[in-house]
């Protein structure tokens, strides 16, 4: 097969792909919604309460960006907001924080809780098939900009402020959406650690989405 050949089945395939892609993250997202909120009421859990708690959570919150991006570059092409999510430096951005969300989960969080039925199903959809699902979709859809590494820092800024987030409301609520960062049970000494150790994650990753970005360009 010819590299011309190769490249006119990848441009028919995009579309279908970004198209699949969404379908599966808005399931992902509506199902887990749908699961949840049954079983926090069954708790006594009010709702406005349910849904702080589920959108709380990292997978939750970059799972919908993901949605959000690729639902608009699908449905609005020629939109402005279709031009911005199509911008590299946005949709790998969109790329490091579902990487991130599949490392945590199945490196740290895992084993610690085993959903059955409906859960797993989301469970595995929103933390190891949507963040594969992107990673395709940003080699072979994402613009071939150069990146700058400088554009690593800029993405802190989303889970700065998550962890920002999350720590006030945990001040204040005495609820937190993941274990290593539960500072009433690990103290803020080896919070602060978890917190920064992150932080270096994303910094890393975003560092190797960048030089694989300039490295694809050279390619």
């Amino acid at each position: 097969m010819s590299k011309q050949e190769l490249n006119n089945i990848t441009f028919r395939l995009k579309p279908l792909l970004l198209s699949s892609t969404v379908i599966v993250i808005w399931f992902a997202l509506i199902l887990q919604i749908a699961i949840s909120v049954p079983a926090y009421l069954a708790r006594g859990r009010s709702l406005s309460g349910i849904l702080v708690q589920l959108f709380s959570y990292f997978t939750i919150l970059s799972n919908l960006l993901a949605a959000i991006s690729l639902s608009t570059l699908v449905l609005m092409p020629r939109s402005k907001w279709a031009g911005y999510f199509s911008r590299s430096h946005v949709f790998s951005g969109v790329l490091l924080y579902m990487i991130i969300v599949g490392v945590t989960y199945n490196l740290v969080l895992r084993g610690l809780w085993h959903p059955q039925g409906w859960f797993r199903l989301a469970d595995e959809l929103l933390h190891s098939v949507n963040p594969l699902l992107i990673i395709i979709c940003w080699l072979l859809y994402a613009p071939k900009t150069l990146l700058k590494y400088t554009q690593a820092l800029n993405w802190l800024w989303f889970p700065f402020l998550y962890s920002v987030y999350i720590f006030v409301r945990g001040a204040l609520c005495h609820l937190y959406p993941y274990p290593f960062l539960d500072i009433d049970k690990l103290g803020a000494y080896q919070v602060f650690i978890n917190a920064v150790f992150m932080l270096v994650a994303f910094l890393v990753i975003g560092l190797i989405l960048v030089w694989l970005n300039r490295l694809l360009l050279r390619s």
